[in-house]
């Protein structure tokens, strides 16, 4: 089967849309996740298995090449919240060969499993004596006993999202690295910066030091994933498309969040956000990935595969 790697140098890559969406579309209740702990989602890989079997095949249906594990938060200090730190590994397996199995499926084109790797709440660039006091160390291995879990589960790439700390993401980075030399595989590195609408992450590091931070550092692709919706990427996806000499990840928000009652809400439809990531193709050459994140779902998938094809025409 074509890899991973060889895929993005031959063509646009559509990656899937969010998967907290989703979930949330099931109204899930205490009782459905692990121990009644209400929001576990990564948990429900557990107690609802074909939930989550089923979201995967939702974007695949809708033409998604890559999924993302239900994983974000399942590094190892994540996952000691809720009473799993001591399975790190096994429980990231179990996720990946959830998303390999329902891949596998599919036999028209090559699909593929992204290893999803959120933040884990603590900030280490930070004196905060709450959230910046962790032991770099003890970051690294939480990220690397995930990477482990997810690359012997059959990812075929490693995906450090959401990323709000560039300390963080070079712990992320350092510990997946270590992670492929345990398992012996090597899978393409994808890291994902968050950015707020100056392109700043959350502790004030623009795009340009946050990329120049890790770009030697072993990743295979850089880009921006959450936080705002695609026209707010613009002026950073701007300058990387002319500084990176790495391929560039897009995956926006569906529009800026809306505060409705308390609630963050979404409202661009699927038709504007796939328009708009439609034109960064004709802009951006170097962009090679394309999704969604908070807010999106399958019709936003459908949508922006649509697009990917008629260039293909």
């Amino acid at each position: 089967m074509e890899s991973f790697s060889q895929a993005l140098k031959n063509r646009i890559l559509l990656f899937d849309g969010a998967m907290g969406t989703q979930i949330q579309s099931l109204n899930p209740q205490p009782i459905d996740f692990p121990n009644d702990q209400d929001g576990f989602n990564d948990g429900l890989t557990v107690t609802h298995r074909e939930w989550i079997r089923n979201i995967h095949k939702g974007y695949l249906d809708a033409g998604a090449d890559c999924v993302e594990t239900n994983s974000f938060s399942s590094n190892t200090i994540k996952l000691d919240e809720y009473g799993f730190g001591h399975s790190t590994v096994s429980f990231n397996k179990n996720v990946a060969e959830l998303a390999k199995s329902v891949c596998q499926e599919y036999t028209d084109t090559p699909r593929y499993v992204i290893g999803s790797m959120g933040p884990t709440g603590y900030l280490p660039s930070t004196n905060d004596p709450d959230l910046g006091q962790k032991p770099l160390d003890e970051i690294s291995k939480a990220f690397e006993l995930q990477a482990t879990g997810l690359i012997q589960g059959g990812a075929d790439a490693l995906l450090i999202e959401t990323s709000q700390d560039i300390l963080e993401v070079k712990l992320a980075i350092e510990g997946s690295l270590r992670a492929q030399k345990s398992t012996q595989r090597r899978v393409p590195i994808i890291v994902n910066a968050t950015l707020d609408p100056y392109g700043r992450m959350l502790l004030g590091t623009p795009i340009q030091a946050a990329y120049t931070t890790v770009a030697d550092m072993g990743i295979d692709v850089f880009g921006l994933n959450c936080s705002t919706g695609p026209v707010e990427m613009t002026p950073s996806i701007r300058w990387l498309n002319a500084e990176s000499s790495h391929p560039i990840l897009v995956v926006p928000n569906a529009g800026m969040p809306e505060n409705d009652n308390g609630v963050a809400v979404y409202k661009m439809k699927p038709d504007e956000m796939a328009s708009i990531l439609d034109d960064f193709l004709d802009k951006f050459s170097n962009l090679r990935i394309i999704g969604g994140c908070c807010g999106t779902n399958p019709k936003h998938i459908k949508a922006m595969r649509e697009i990917i094809d008629s260039r293909a025409k």
